[in-house]
Order: structure tokens, then sequence, then C-alpha cells
């Protein structure tokens, strides 16, 4: 009688640990297409040679401005940097 039970409780935790392992289906809806523009439709096309200076002036003004913003970033990272720097050489004193 004890082996009876014993093997019947065997039984239940196989049957539990079989079932906690297999995990329910999962279901994935399919991707939608994924819509890509070229970069020639993205740019401004000018019909004239004056249009396209002019076009050509203000990307450059444009381009001038990126690049000053950068500068300024990169000069306050490299104050941050030396700030570390300093903090870490007295840091090492006291």
């Amino acid at each position: 009688m004890r082996a009876a039970k014993f093997f019947c409780f065997f039984i239940v935790i196989a049957l539990s640990a079989a079932k906690a392992q297999s995990p329910a289906p999962i279901i994935v809806q399919a991707a939608s297409p994924i819509t890509t523009t070229s970069a020639k439709s993205a740019l401004p096309v000018a019909s004239s040679i004056p249009e396209a200076i002019k076009l050509l002036e203000k990307m450059k003004a444009d381009n001038d401005e990126v690049l000053a913003k950068q500068k300024a970033a990169l000069e306050r990272l490299e104050e941050l940097q030396q700030a570390a720097d300093e903090l870490r050489i007295f840091s090492k004193r006291g």
C-alpha cells in the first residue's frame, strides 16, 4: 500500500513538472512591409542655377550652424573632462 501511494505521488509530481516545462504557444503577427524613401527624393531640387546656388548657400549656413553647436558641445565636454581629471588628482592626494 505504501509503495502504491509513493508511486502515485511520483507520477503526479512527474506530470506536473512535465506540464510546467511546456510553455504555451506564442503567436506572432507577420511584420508589415517597411516603406523606404530614397535619399534622392528627399533632397530639394532646384530648377535653375541661381536657385541651386541659393539652396547650396542655405545648406552651407545650416551646416555651419550645426558645426558651431557641435564645437560648443565639444568644448563643454573638454571642460568636463579637465574638471574630472582635476577631481581625480585631488582625490588621490587627500
